[in-house]
């Protein structure tokens, strides 16, 4: 029986090549991970944009990104003090179950007299972006091999 051997090795002329090539490969992939990052966050921004009520516009206009560690990190903020009540409704329409029970008064300045409510019905904007969101950052890594 004829035996063969295999010898793997890397030649001190080659390390400084293959050195290289995983330098170049590294901050290639980067690039990739923020190009990832940033059409992430825009594509959660958008799909939130689009899917909140217009009201004012207010809710729509404080939907903002801020990035961070070089790009490698981004946040989605919702600047509106109302937004969670848009997002999970009030009173006996609360999808959280913990909302209001009773009816309730309250003045409006937009209408310029007291309103009569139960509460309001969620309109969710924030959380199907974010499943949007999350279903093309895992597809697009997965296409990177992360």
């Amino acid at each position: 029986m004829a035996r063969s051997s295999i010898s793997i090795g890397i030649e001190m002329g080659g390390l400084r090549q293959f050195d290289r090539a995983i330098d170049r490969f590294e901050k290639e992939f980067i690039i990739e991970v923020k190009r990832v990052i940033t059409e992430t966050a825009e594509l959660i921004q958008g799909q939130a944009q689009a899917l909140a009520p217009t009201g004012d516009g207010h809710l729509r206009r404080s939907i903002e990104i801020r990035y961070y560690n070089r790009g490698l990190s981004a946040e989605i903020i919702v600047g509106a003090a109302y937004a969670i009540y848009v997002e999970y409704g009030t009173g006996i329409y609360s999808s959280t179950g913990n909302g209001r029970r009773t009816p309730w008064v309250y003045w409006s300045e937009k209408l310029n007299r007291y309103v009569y409510t139960r509460g309001m019905k969620p309109q969710p904007y924030w959380q199907p972006a974010i499943e949007a969101g999350s279903r093309h950052f895992e597809r697009e890594l997965g296409r990177l091999g992360a």
